[in-house]
């Protein structure tokens, strides 16, 4: 009987302990409190780590640790962990974005209530001898219309308890449609409806390229006079020299937040000592019940890739078996590709996913393609870490249905992948193959028979076929000091709509894109980020 060594370096909760105790081939050695250089030290031998946020298992961490297959963090951030470093070894990283669902939507609400009727001023006040009720006047949230950006886990939480409270409430998140936010009591709406009509916004929203900043002057202008923020998703979402400006000038009654971008905030953080700013440490996951939670689902995960069996929380590629590889390895990279320039064309959640496999990819198990395609479909779309291990699990959370079809011939291709979104309203199809072993290709989009490379950065439009509309954008581009690395036409009928499809060496910015937008004949352009 094998053993396994489980160091566990941060305080977890006893119950999850004891479900590592109890395993007969699961030695567990309990080490808090370490340094990096400690860490490293002591690394050598275990078979996985176990952390929370105190301990950084960096690059010279996992570079000693000379057995690790499994780092599990009993929560959901992994700005600890160097999850390169660990992907590089074959080292699978977890963690358990669930278990603090309850306990993050729950001290969401604490600020937003706290910041209505001005607690923690009033209550200073009071500590101090003074009665002033006449000076801390509150508001109801009856009545009062919440916007909630982000419909992930917490957002969606969260919303629904604002319907207790008799509040309306208007959602953004791109890859939720209008009819899946009806069916949960919610209105899809765009930003800048939601900046215009919202009394409260409270953010869900990962901190990505697309949301960094995403509360900046400019949003900020758009929102309802009075308006009260609360963030307990990422501070880098706000920016926060702009959220002063409008606090000072009175546009913002009140701002609560519970995350920093850097932590914990420095000296001076402006949000500090204002009475209508209401700052905590980082502590929306900070219930017993939610340290329980993680504690238990990380050890029960851990267990799970210890012992060979696929883990729910995986954040990173597991190893293939080299059989597999040399089967269907040149098309697992155009499945995923294809997966990610779908979603982004698309726009959001379909309800269905339909993949047909043709040619020889019919005579085989494409399931490793199907997850690969799902993996592309959700990676940019999900707050959490997507791989092959957890995309399928997270593809049916979100109520999308994939099926697979095989053939042998179609599309005039030997081998091809296609791969068709779905909604009642809405339908996008996209066929790719392979040129060679590092040549993928799109080669048709909807009814379009088109040559495009996946890769990097990619100008999606949808033009009338008229003598000089590509001359014109690309004088747009070319003005950004844009450069074109490739381009390709479809067309079905000549001086009918067309579409182009432009690789460019660089990611382009919204004024460029609503310029090539404007051009006379110009129909619709997306871009889409393969990188």
């Amino acid at each position: 009987m094998s053993t396994y060594r489980v160091l566990v370096s941060d305080n977890l909760s006893e119950k999850g302990l004891k479900i590592l105790n109890d395993h007969p081939e699961i030695e567990v050695d309990v080490k808090t409190g370490l340094s990096p250089e400690e860490l490293a030290d002591t690394i050598a031998g275990y078979d996985a780590i176990v952390i929370r946020s105190g301990s950084k298992v960096t690059a010279e961490v996992i570079a000693r640790a000379d057995k690790l297959k499994v780092i599990g963090r009993a929560g959901a951030g992994l700005d600890n962990v160097d999850r390169d470093a660990a992907t590089s070894r074959g080292i699978i990283v977890m963690n358990t974005p669930g278990g603090n669902t309850v306990s993050t939507a729950e001290h969401t609400w604490t600020l937003l209530m706290a910041l209505s009727r001005c607690i923690l001023p009033a209550a200073k006040s009071l500590e101090a001898g003074r009665w002033d009720r006449k000076i801390y006047k509150g508001t109801e949230l009856f009545g009062k219309t919440l916007g909630v950006i982000g419909l992930g886990r917490v957002g969606s939480v969260v919303a629904s308890r604002a319907l207790a409270f008799g509040m309306h409430v208007l959602a953004y998140d791109p890859y939720v449609t209008e009819s899946r936010a009806q069916k949960m009591g919610f209105k899809a709406v765009s930003l800048d409806e939601l900046y215009a009509n919202s009394d409260y916004i409270t953010l869900h929203s990962p901190a990505t390229e697309e949301t960094k900043g995403l509360i900046n002057a400019e949003a900020l202008g758009k929102m309802k006079k009075g308006v009260r923020i609360v963030n307990c998703a990422r501070g880098a979402i706000i920016k926060m020299d702009d959220l002063v400006a409008a606090l000072d000038s009175g546009h913002v009654a009140g701002v609560a937040v519970d995350v920093y971008e850097n932590e914990p905030p420095p000296e001076g953080f402006p949000l500090l000592n204002r009475e209508n700013c209401l700052c905590t440490p980082h502590l929306a996951a900070s219930t017993t019940e939610a340290q329980e939670n993680v504690a238990i689902d990380i050890a029960k995960d851990v267990i799970r890739a210890l012992e060979g069996d696929e883990p729910v929380g995986a954040v990173n590629i597991p190893a293939v078996s080299a059989e597999t590889r040399a089967v269907l390895g040149p098309f697992i990279n155009l499945a995923e590709k294809i997966g990610m320039f779908g979603i982004q064309l698309y726009g959001h959640s379909p309800e269905s996913i339909e993949i047909t496999y043709t040619g020889e990819l019919a005579e085989c198990d494409t399931n490793l393609l199907t997850v690969a395609v799902l993996k592309g479909i959700l990676t940019p779309i999900m707050e959490q870490g997507v791989n092959f291990v957890n995309a399928p699990y997270l593809a049916e959370q979100r109520n999308m249905k994939t099926s697979e079809t095989k053939t042998k011939t179609g599309d005039g291709y030997s081998t091809v992948i296609s791969v068709k979104l779905s909604c009642p309203d809405k339908v996008l199809s996209l066929t790719g193959t392979q040129f060679g072993p590092n040549d993928p290709r799109i080669v048709k989009l909807d009814d379009y028979h088109i040559d495009a490379k996946p890769s990097g950065y990619l100008l999606v439009m949808r033009n009338t076929d008229e003598p000089g509309i590509i001359g014109h954008i690309g004088m747009v581009l070319g003005n950004a000091k844009i450069n074109i690395a490739d381009l390709t036409l479809g067309r079905n009928k000549p001086g009918e709509e067309a579409v182009s499809v432009c690789n460019v060496d660089q990611a382009v910015d919204e004024k460029v894109i609503k310029e090539i937008a404007s051009l006379e004949k110009v129909l619709d352009v997306q871009l889409i980020n393969l990188r």
